[in-house]
């Protein structure tokens, strides 16, 4: 009888502190049913960008990415958006896929635009820029310096080589010419 007492009582302890865990992982989450309406853009490349991830204007998240497909027709990716119902764009917004620091993840940035009409409900962005691959940047930029690691140095146009490999400099100011 006492195991069993026992049995009962860590069985207890363990449902506890589970339920624990999931109230501390709610609240700390920050997720809120979508609310708000939703608009759409439309990318080449949408690199690290993914269900759930945070839209922010100004650094302040306005949203969160609703769903992601593709276009079969023209072969984008097609992003939808869950705006906050406070939040209005102008016509010419931009949406661009930046990443969170180095090593952080994608989140979608709008910049708002100076356009009086507005873009509706189930509208479309239609100023959009892809997330940039740094992986390729950091490989041009590695091929790129040894480009130019290889390539001969010029001589420099103002020494003009002397007998027995001496140097003189040849001073090419007008003013001191003319002296």
């Amino acid at each position: 009888m006492k195991t069993n007492l026992l049995e009962v009582v860590m069985g207890a302890v363990v449902l506890i502190v589970c339920a624990f865990f999931v109230i501390f992982a709610y609240s700390t989450s920050q997720w809120q049913p979508t609310q708000g309406y939703e608009v759409l853009a439309k990318f080449d490349r949408i690199d690290g960008l993914m269900r759930g991830s945070d839209v922010r204007m100004s650094g302040v998240k306005v949203g969160t990415i609703k769903d992601i497909h593709l276009d079969p027709d023209t072969y984008l990716a097609v992003v939808h958006i869950s705006l906050s119902p406070n939040v209005t764009l102008p016509k010419d917004s931009a949406a661009e896929i930046v990443s969170d620091g180095l090593l952080g993840g994608k989140f979608l940035a709008l910049v708002p635009g100076g356009e009086d009409a507005l873009i509706p409900a189930g509208g479309e962005i239609l100023h959009t820029q892809a997330a940039v691959n740094l992986e390729s940047l950091i490989g041009k930029f590695i091929f790129s310096a040894q480009e130019k690691k290889d390539e001969k140095p010029d001589e420099k146009p103002d020494e003009k080589p002397a007998e027995e490999g001496s140097t003189v400099k040849v001073n090419s100011d007008k003013k001191n010419s003319n002296q």
